[in-house]
């Protein structure tokens, strides 16, 4: 079977990707090989792809997160051999290929009750969740939290685990459809409809108290609003510009006393200790049900048009790739 890879050959649309055949290297001291049964893609793809979060160099690989069988281990490499289930997410990017060598330390063996796809649609977003809702905020029993596009890939599991610590969701969709999905997820409350007033709808279902959290990866002018949602002294945080780039915020805006978080997962996920702890909290979320719908999959081959299903706001859950 030929190998492929995806190359990235400079920032821009969809037609900037370049299927070839690919030989990858030998895992060197410390290295592994896997050969991917799924890939995952995620709105940080798009950044990438795009530019504005320009990859160091071009041509260039993306994708932050896959799963696959270990083909070959390298020296030095422990507790890991050939033929085990693993998934690994976050830096360093390049999973758009059908086999790649990655150091061993950024792969997590994965238990036999979640499969590859599984773990290729949901590892990266449970890990963003858990930076999130532990590790940015504290969402506890009790809090009251919105969680914008709540019917899609990282909404859907911040739902559920916002409601596995017993939290009170206020979500945002765009679609009654997207709605019905959402409430299956555990969502208490949806606002429906891109034109919703969303302030109103807020400050009405909290009997104008406001959400302890806001997370808003949509962008654009949304950001002002998931602000005007929280109460005083919470937090919004922002994680994404789907919408388009947030425009500046006034420092009136966190008057009384609410802050305003911007993290991001590959940072976090920069160290690998605390890449660890959140992909086995991640895991063990996967394992509870706590999962991405996978919402399509495409051939790796057919990749713009999974880039272009992604960007078009349509698909509810996750969309894979698949070698």
């Amino acid at each position: 079977m030929t190998d492929q890879i995806v190359m990235l050959n400079a920032p821009g649309d969809v037609t900037r990707f370049q299927v070839q055949d690919h030989r990858p290297a030998a895992p060197g001291r410390g290295e592994i090989k896997i050969r991917h049964e799924a890939m995952g893609t995620n709105f940080l793809d798009i950044y990438h792809r795009k530019g504005i979060y320009p990859m160091p160099f071009y041509p260039a690989v993306i994708g932050a997160e896959a799963a696959g069988v270990v083909a070959a281990v390298g020296p030095d490499v422990t507790g890991l051999q050939e033929g085990d289930r693993v998934a690994y997410a976050g830096p360093p990017v390049g999973a758009y290929c059908s086999t790649r060598t990655i150091a061993a330390e950024r792969v997590i063996r994965l238990p036999e009750a979640v499969s590859a796809k599984t773990a290729a649609s949901s590892l990266l977003k449970g890990m963003t969740a858990y930076m999130l809702l532990k590790k940015t905020c504290d969402v506890r029993d009790g809090s009251r939290i919105l969680i914008h596009a709540a019917a899609g890939g990282l909404g859907s599991i911040l739902v559920r685990w916002a409601k596995s610590l017993n939290a009170t969701v206020i979500g945002t969709v765009s679609t009654p459809e997207k709605a019905v999905l959402a409430k299956s997820f555990g969502a208490d409350h949806l606002i429906i409809g891109r034109e919703a007033d969303i302030v109103a709808e807020v400050q009405l279902l909290t009997n104008g108290n406001g959400v302890d959290v806001a997370i808003d990866g949509i962008g654009g002018d949304m950001l002002v609003k998931s602000l005007r949602s929280v109460r005083a002294f919470g937090m919004a945080v922002t994680i994404g510009q789907a919408a388009g780039p947030v425009p500046p915020v006034p420092v009136e805006e966190l008057r009384p006393g609410k802050s305003l978080s911007h993290p991001s997962i590959m940072a976090w996920c920069a160290d690998v200790d605390r890449y660890r702890e959140a992909a086995q909290a991640a895991v063990q979320a996967m394992e509870a049900g706590i999962v991405c719908q996978i919402a399509a999959e495409f051939s790796l081959a057919d990749v713009a048009n999974a880039h272009i299903e992604m960007e078009s706001g349509r698909a509810a859950g996750s969309i894979l790739l698949i070698p």
